[in-house]
């Protein structure tokens, strides 16, 4: 790793941090944020999304004003064509909005063509999962990998849902999933699942649509556990978003069968 990207991955840490303690007095304070709806219902951002986001991109532009940000909230601001920091400031909204623990923070930096690292932070339970490219993973400062023991049938398998799908995306593949005798989970943060794949806790995690900062960090921390992701459009200039299946190497091809017939 560079001398210039060590810099941003020692400063996304403290910055990630930071914003992560934000959130959580925000979360403290639910009753008084207000929530704004984008595209349905379930799709909504908060005043606590608005100024996470907003702190962090403050922390960058101090740090690295030449840096592009591409966030949630705000979209892409393009920088000087070095690296892009990958932004989710509250991942999870939804169980954020309704006292649920299940969100965090999400970071990564896209430079030279890829993701060189990823922050996910999740501030209930105070645990910092980091990964480096080359560099492999950790949670709280200690090495993670994904889970070798579990299969498709034994392990936990995250499902993420949305509605920019049809519900038949989503109901289709658990139900085959359910009929192999897997079993699926959801939180409502697809950056959580992921970097739960990557220390062990699930198996796999399979979306049929996820933007780009929902899950760039995740996919880094995956990767660098040991665990393997489908191809995913990562760089910021595009930010199509796209399906998604990550997991231990033993799962990837019942899950690559299961998704091909969903």
């Amino acid at each position: 790793m560079s001398d210039a990207i060590l810099a941003r991955f020692d400063a996304a840490r403290a910055i990630i941090l930071e914003a992560g303690g934000l959130a959580r007095r925000r979360f403290a304070e639910i009753d008084s944020l207000t929530v704004e709806t984008k595209l349905n219902g379930q799709d909504v951002a908060t005043s606590a999304d608005r100024e996470v986001e907003a702190l962090i991109r403050a922390r960058v532009a101090a740090a690295f004003p030449g840096d592009g940000v591409l966030g949630e909230e705000e979209g892409l601001f393009a920088g000087d064509g070095g690296p892009v920091w990958v932004v989710d400031p509250i991942d999870g909204t939804s169980p954020f909005l309704h006292g649920l623990s299940s969100w965090c923070v999400s970071i990564a930096v896209h430079a030279d063509g890829g993701t060189a690292f990823g922050f996910i932070y999740d501030p209930s339970a105070d645990e910092l999962f980091a990964a480096r490219a080359g560099g492999g993973a950790t949670l709280n400062g200690r090495p993670i990998a994904v889970d070798r023991a579990y299969d498709l049938t034994t392990g936990l398998t995250g499902l993420g849902a949305n509605h920019r799908v049809a519900p038949a995306a989503v109901t289709d593949f658990a139900a085959r999933l359910l009929a192999a005798g897997g079993m699926f989970v959801r939180n409502g943060s697809g950056a959580l699942m992921l970097a739960q794949v990557a220390c062990g806790r699930l198996v796999a995690y399979y979306e049929p649509h996820i933007n780009l900062w929902d899950c760039a960090a995740g996919l880094c921390l995956v990767r660098e556990a040991g665990g393997w992701t489908t191809d995913f459009p990562e760089d910021p200039a595009t930010a199509v978003g796209g399906p998604l299946m990550a997991g231990a190497p033993q799962i990837r091809g019942p899950l690559d069968a299961l998704a091909a017939a969903a």
